[in-house]
């Protein structure tokens, strides 16, 4: 009996283990689904710029044209900004690209719904539908610029980015609010902690795309962040900001392995 009680406490204590153990290895992505694709900000994406995701200039933030902006049953009120995805035109001979070659983007905006127009002509953007109203360059290495708007199939893929998480700080003494750009891994997150030298960890709050707010006072303080992706695995920068940082300023951290 005594054994017997032995083994479903060590069970118990593996499953406790496992539960909160962190998450190994690299994001994976998703299986092909279908969606459709336009295009908007012109030839030189610059109309792309800013967007509910937050990221302001993409060109200095390195996201450049490979972008897209999600409609409503992608975007998941933000909580896909930073997903990337690979997206390639099928099943339309007439416009798509000859070989059907692949693009990578990242989600950095929100494609609304136009509820003045039918979801099959003109409201694309409408629930339910999944839709990526692409940076024109991107759409143009997939089709035709005469389609117009094209069939696509589409798979969530581990975002590569070159060097580490970006933390940018704005606000002012008792309101922080912090950018996070070039996540890698699976590139969307859904938690972010910060301490400082003097305080311990404390749960940032998402205020808008990928902006996070904390009200604590941690100016002279030296920060740290902790970044939860949705795959649930975290990276953990310690003292990313000295002492002396500034509003405004943005300092890297250790990203996800890919």
């Amino acid at each position: 009996m005594a054994s017997v009680t032995m083994i479903c406490i060590a069970s118990l204590l593996s499953l406790f283990a496992m539960a909160n153990a962190k998450i190994p290895g690299v994001y994976t992505g998703g299986s092909w689904q279908s969606a459709h694709a336009t295009f908007y900000g012109g030839s030189d994406a610059s109309g792309t710029m800013g967007g509910a995701c937050g990221y302001g200039n993409l060109y200095s933030q390195g996201y450049g044209v490979n972008t897209a902006a999600l409609s409503t049953a992608l975007f998941n009120n933000g909580l896909s900004c930073g997903a990337c995805f690979e997206i390639k035109c099928a099943n339309d001979p007439r416009w798509c690209n000859p070989g059907s070659p692949s693009i990578l983007v990242t989600a950095t905006n929100f494609c609304p719904p136009n509820f003045a127009q039918p979801s099959d002509n003109g409201g694309w953007c409408n629930p339910p539908r999944p839709h990526f109203d692409l940076a024109m360059p991107m759409f143009l290495k997939i089709a035709e610029y005469r389609a117009g708007i094209v069939p696509v199939a589409y798979r969530r893929v581990p975002c590569r980015k070159q060097g580490g998480i970006r933390f940018t700080i704005n606000g002012f003494r008792y309101f922080n609010l912090v950018l996070v750009t070039n996540v890698a891994g699976a590139g969307d997150i859904v938690r972010v902690s910060v301490k400082g030298s003097n305080t311990e960890w404390m749960s940032m709050s998402r205020n808008w795309g990928q902006n996070w707010q904390s009200n604590a006072v941690l100016v002279g303080q030296s920060l740290s962040f902790r970044v939860t992706g949705s795959d649930r695995r975290t990276s953990t920068t310690h003292n990313v900001a000295p002492p002396n940082w500034q509003f405004g300023q943005t300092f890297t951290g250790k990203n996800f392995r890919v």
